[in-house]
Order: C-alpha cells, then structure tokens, then sequence
C-alpha cells in the first residue's frame, strides 16, 4: 500500500473530501465549502462521483470506506431550492440528474470493500439515504434527528430511501412506522427501529467506524448489504407471497382514513412505490422510485409544502419576524392569570421550558385545579412511557397555584389567561402590577379583543403585547404574537423569544378585531354554515372540507368553537363596524342554532349529537331546520368556497396592514387554523393556486374567484389589489 494520499485536486473544490490513511481506509468526508450545511446540490453530485469514481481507481490500496462529515448536520438533503424552480417540462431531466445521484451512490454501496457511515448530527432525508447505502452505520450519542421526512414536504425518499428502508426493515413497518408519517427518530430510536447498527460516544465514531472495518476487512459479506446477497428475502414477506398479499388491500384503507381522503400525492406515491417495488430487483425498484419522486417534485402540491413547511418555518424558526437589535431574551418567572383551561395550559408549557410558575386565581382551590392539570398530562405520559415520576415531580414543583397576587413578586413575565373580557382584564393586571417586575414583560392570552384597547388598562403600554395561544396549549405549536399601538419593538423582540422559549412557532400580526387567525377562520366557519342554510347536504359540507385537507368540517368545528360565543364576536364585530357592517348568510345559521338550543359540543347538542362528550353522528333535525336542496353543487365548489373564503380575507389582511408576511399568513393559516397544509397556506394557496387548464399564480386564482363570485355572490370577488399584483405578477412579501 501507498502512504497516506493527502486530499488532491478533487478536494480543492469539491463537496467531498477524499482521504486515505495508512491502513487503506477511506475517509469521504462530506463538506461543501460553498454552504452551511450539505446539500444535493451540484457540487455534491460532481464531487460524490469523483470520489467514487477515485475509490474504484484505487480498489487495490483500499480496504474500507467511511463516510462522515464536517458540518454539525451530517448531511441536510436534497436541493430543495432547485426543485422549487422545476416544471412539469423538466420531469426528463430531473429523472435523469435523480438517477446519475443514485447510480454513484449504488456504485459505493456495491464497493467491494466495506463501507461504514459515521453519523455526526442530523440525517434527514437525503443524509439518511447516503448512510443507509453504507454495510454498517454507527451514530453519535446525541440529541438530533435521524429519518426520512420527505411525506411532509410532498416528497417521497427518492434517493433510495423507500427501496432500502422496504428492504432492511420489511414493508409494514418500513410504511407505517418510517416513511408515511416522515418519522424523525433520536439516535437510540433509530437503533431500535433498526435504521443505525450503533451508538456510540460522539468522540468515538470515526475510531469505531474504522475498527469496525477492520475486523471486516477479509469478510467479503461485509461488503454487501442483505439485499445483494444471495438468497435475500424481505423481512416480513412481499406482495408476490400469498399470505401478505391478503394484507395488501387493508394499506390504501389505512392511508385513507390517516388523510380523510384528502388529495396528499406524497403519501400514495410512497405506497406504491413500496409496494411495486418490493416485486421486482433492487435495481428496477429502485427505477421505480425515481419515477414517482419526479412526478412529486414537478407537482406544484410539493412546491407549496416546502414552501411553508421548510422555507417559510425556517425563516420564522431564524428570526425574520422578530425586529433586530435586542439581546436575546429569556424569562425566569412567569405569572400566569386565570387558572381555566387556558391558564393551565400555559403554565405547563411554561414549567415543561423550566421557567417558575405562579399560577393564579381568585381561589386557591381555582389555582390548585390549574396545577392538577399538568399533573393529569404528566401522568398521561407516565403511562405512555414518555416521562418519569422524577421529571413529573420537578415541574409540578416549578408550579406554584395561588390566589395572592403577591406570590408574583419577582416576575419578569405575565401571561394573563381570564375570560373574553376587557373590564375584568383591565382589574387583573391592576392586582399584580404593583408585585411584579417593573420592566416585566405583560402579555394578554386574547383571541379577538384589539390589544391597543387592553392596553389601556396598564401603566407601561410599551411593555404590553398580545400571545394567542391555540387550544389545547400543550398540543398546538403555534402563538399568534399581536403587536399593539404603542408595543415596543423591544417588547416585541421579548415576546418573540418567548414563544421559542416554550419551544412553539410565533407569527406576528399588528392589532385589529380578531387579528389573522380569529378573523380568517370565521370566514371559512360562516361559508360552511351559509351553504347548510342554500340546502347543501351537511355530510357534503363537513367531507368537502376533510378531502380538501381540513383536519374538520366547518360544522364540527362550529360545534367546538361555540355557536354562543361565535355570536358573541359577531355583535362585537357589528357593534365596532357601525352602518360599514355586512352581515354575512352564514350568521342566520348561529342564530337558528342557538335557537333551537343546540349550541355547542359543551352543551351537548350542536350540529352534531353528543353522547357523554362524545360525537355521535349528524343531528337529525338539520334536515327539517335545513332542508337539503336538489340538485346539489358541485363537490369542488363546496371545498372552495370555504378555502377562497380564507385566502380572499387574507388578502385583505395583507393590504389593511394586519399581516406583513407571506410566511406567517401561511404557517399561521395551516399551525394555528387548519388550512389545507398540502396548499402551503393560505397566501401559497393564491400564489401557487393551479387552475384547470394548468395555469398556476395569482391569474388563475383571480379567474377561479371571479368563477365563484359569479355563482356564490360578491364575497369571493378579488379585491382590486389582487387584480394588480395578478397583472403584474407580483407576490405576497415574504
């Protein structure tokens, strides 16, 4: 053997470093030193096929290959900003330029050496499918993720993920445990799931990734995954064997009922591709794969879901939407007021971030019950083997429920929680100003009430800002942050901080009656009711909303949300527009609810029948107090009326100054309200919006609302600020 080949020519400017020690082991070290992290871009893919190219070359010197990486991610995955740009025109060269990525990574994986990969950090998507090319993979012991998300950007793992995962692990558990729900596993888990063969400490991986080359240098097996060995079989059986096969037809059923029939392109093509795949040879299947994935990534569905869930949420994850200039911030002691369902949640979410507690009442026994609420999810997770005794004992020790607004002495952050009223939240804060920190963050848990006008109510109108969390607080990941008239920047900057702090998701909005979410959602809610009220049939209604990629159906939500209260903010919202009011068809339908005394899922009667708390079927009486018309619309039209209905009122938002940003009215629309995620949300829904003939932007969506305006009524009609931005081809600012 040479001596050691010191990094040549291929390295200067190359994505992967190629280094070769004494022993003949190859180091591939993956380093773009055009980025921050790597990526599949094509520096990678001229470098990986150099450096495969070279090991080939080299085969007499080489006894083993290790595969890590430089940056803190071991691999980040693929182009994402490259698919993005891509049209149906270009599925020929995106087929091909897939294809040439997994031909080297096969050639390394057929290498007749062993191959190892020495994960370092995150190995998601495209990172995974490089380390499962690898005989052996061996993991760092540390907090990051490894797996294959790509179902939640509208993508399949079409760099060899699908075909290897089907192979190593079998298809059920490949499917229903990996690649449909995009599962991000910690290091341990993706061991016991068997993705990685070890876990080792992270100052021992590239020592155990070349010692486990070593004790298989003379074993030829070692060089070849299960798959390219003789008498290979999938874990689990295939779809040619008859005994899975009767199991074949329960897996579309499945996928359906996970999606409510909505059109999510990812999660079938990633079906059938494992199971078409698992029919035939690696190398066809794996054809297979490239195929489906080009017809995803030329898909505008794609591009709309790494619009919001990787670009936008990034952006929002990095800061974009908080003003600059202001050192990082981080509570220490919380006062949280109103011990209800709301309060409760907010002070587990704020103990579970580390902060100190004190959850107050206007009784101790009120207080107490707030605290008794973490206590029943800690041991809801206790049971599920997500938490310990110790760990539930440590927050609920962070917690402390009272009624003595003197306990918050010392907070430097209060997050009030009481009723829907201005008057009484004006009187909570009064109790505890004169205890708390003097440059104590003061913040107001609303989900309608203007901010400017709860502001009054305070000394310091600077420090006072509006966080709407989202029911129920430990389950929902976003906080709507409402910057009043007089909010500081700085204050704004602290909110931001926050809400990251309690690890959730912040938008920002400035004031106004309902802000984005509230507003928006009471469009959608109002159309579903306004159609129930022309005779469309409520089955029609709640399933036009679920097939379009609503977690619930207008009614349903209705049901959840409170007919009374809906009502409620209605008057508000007449009162506050004065003769400017429209009243839209769909309050009638509260009115006749609240009427017949059917107002919510708490009441137990709704639009739907409640048998102890729990839904039990449509309501028989709708059909005499809503009689169901003949013919019915169609099917398209009812889901986009309720979607139009949000994104023209988005629109509005955006030129009435209420949101200034395309990525908080999409992660907003979709985290906070449940707009379609497959849209992208609800400003991607207008600007990536595919009309029939294929036309995609603002020009088709104005077209399709005009078609709707047109049989439906005025509402849908563009507002002429969306006319001139279709014109001229502009967009929403990001």
């Amino acid at each position: 053997m040479n001596d050691v080949i010191s990094t040549s020519s291929i390295t200067e400017e190359s994505a992967v470093r190629y280094e070769r020690d004494d022993a003949g082991i190859v180091t591939l070290t993956l380093d773009d030193p055009t980025a921050r992290a790597n990526t599949m871009n094509a520096l990678y893919r001229d470098s990986m096929h150099a450096a495969v190219e070279r090991l080939y070359a080299e085969v007499d010197d080489v006894i083993g290959v290790v595969i890590a990486s430089a940056k803190k991610t071991f691999f980040a995955g693929g182009d994402l900003k490259g698919m993005v740009q891509t049209t149906v025109e270009d599925a020929p060269a995106v087929f091909a330029e897939v294809e040439q990525v997994k031909a080297d990574l096969r050639r390394l994986e057929t290498f007749p050496r062993p191959v190892v990969a020495a994960i370092n950090g995150a190995a998601l998507g495209g990172g995974l499918e490089i380390a499962l090319v690898a005989n052996h993979r061996i993991a760092a012991d540390a907090r990051y993720d490894i797996g294959l998300p790509e179902s939640q950007l509208g993508l399949l793992p079409g760099g060899g993920g699908v075909t290897r995962v089907v192979r190593m692990i079998g298809i059920q558990p490949a499917l229903m445990d990996v690649l449909l729900p995009g599962t991000r596993f910690q290091p341990a888990a993706a061991k016991e799931k068997g993705l990685v063969d070890e876990v080792v400490a992270p100052d021992d991986l590239l020592t155990a990734a070349k010692a486990w080359i070593l004790d298989h240098q003379h074993d030829p097996e070692a060089a070849k995954n299960p798959w390219d060995r003789d008498g290979y079989r999938i874990p689990g059986g295939d779809p040619r064997q008859p005994k899975f096969a009767q199991f074949l037809p329960a897996f579309p059923a499945l996928l359906r009922q996970q999606t409510k029939g909505a059109p999510y392109a990812a999660p079938r093509a990633i079906l059938s591709t494992a199971i078409e795949g698992a029919q035939v040879d690696f190398d066809t299947a794996s054809r297979i794969e490239s195929r489906y994935l080009t017809s995803l990534i030329v898909n505008q569905q794609s591009k709309n879901m790494i619009q919001a869930f990787f670009f936008d949420l990034q952006a929002i994850n990095s800061g974009s939407l908080r003003p600059q200039g202001f050192a990082p911030y981080k509570a220490v002691k919380v006062g949280v007021l109103g011990a209800g369902m709301m309060g409760a949640g907010i002070a587990y979410s704020c103990a579970k971030a580390g902060m100190q507690v004190v959850l107050k009442d206007v009784s101790a026994d009120n207080a107490a019950r707030g605290k008794a609420y973490s206590e029943s999810l800690l041991d809801k997770a206790i049971s599920r083997g997500r938490s310990t005794e110790q760990k539930k004992a440590e927050l609920l020790g962070r917690i402390t429920a009272t009624a003595d607004p003197a306990d918050l002495v010392g907070c430097d952050l209060v997050i009030e929680a009481v009723f829907e009223d201005p008057s009484l939240k004006h009187q909570v804060f009064a109790e505890i100003l004169p205890f708390v920190d003097p440059d104590a963050l003061l913040c107001s848990n609303t989900s309608t009430l203007p901010i400017t006008d709860l502001a009054t109510g305070v000394d310091r109108p600077a420090d006072f800002i509006g966080l709407h969390f989202f029911s129920p607080v430990d389950k929902m990941p976003l906080v709507e942050i409402i910057r009043g008239a007089q909010t500081s920047d700085e204050a704004l900057a602290k909110a931001y901080d926050v809400v990251q702090q309690i690890r959730k998701t912040p938008i920002v909005v400035n004031d106004s009656r309902g802000f984005y979410t509230s507003r928006v959602i009471g469009t959608m809610t109002n159309e579903g009711l306004a159609m129930l009220a022309e005779g469309v049939h409520p089955v029609s209604i709640e399933r036009a909303a679920t097939q379009s990629g609503y977690p619930v159906g207008p009614l349903q939500l209705s049901d959840e949300l409170n007919l009374e209260l809906m009502a409620k903010i209605g008057k508000a919202n007449r009162d506050a527009a004065g003769e400017s009011y429209v009243e839209h068809p769909g309050e009638a339908v509260v009115a006749t609810m609240i009427g017949l005394g059917r107002p919510s899922r708490l009441k137990g009667a709704g639009f739907y029948d409640y048998v102890e708390g729990r839904r039990a079927g449509v309501w028989p009486g709708l059909a005499d107090a809503f009689p169901v018309a003949e013919p019915q619309p169609p099917l398209a039209d009812v889901a986009d009326r309720m979607m139009f209905a949000e994104a023209i009122e988005t629109a509005k938002c955006f030129e009435e100054g209420v949101i200034e940003s395309a990525a908080a009215a999409n992660i907003g629309s979709i985290m906070g309200i449940g707009f379609p995620p497959l849209t992208g949300g609800a400003a991607q829904f207008m600007t990536g919006y595919q009309g029939v003939d294929g036309t995609i932007g603002l020009t088709a969506f104005v077209a399709r609302a005009d078609e709707l305006a047109e049989k439906y009524g005025d509402r849908f009609r563009p507002t002429d600020r969306l006319r001139e931005m279709a014109a001229k081809g502009e967009s929403f600012p990001a």
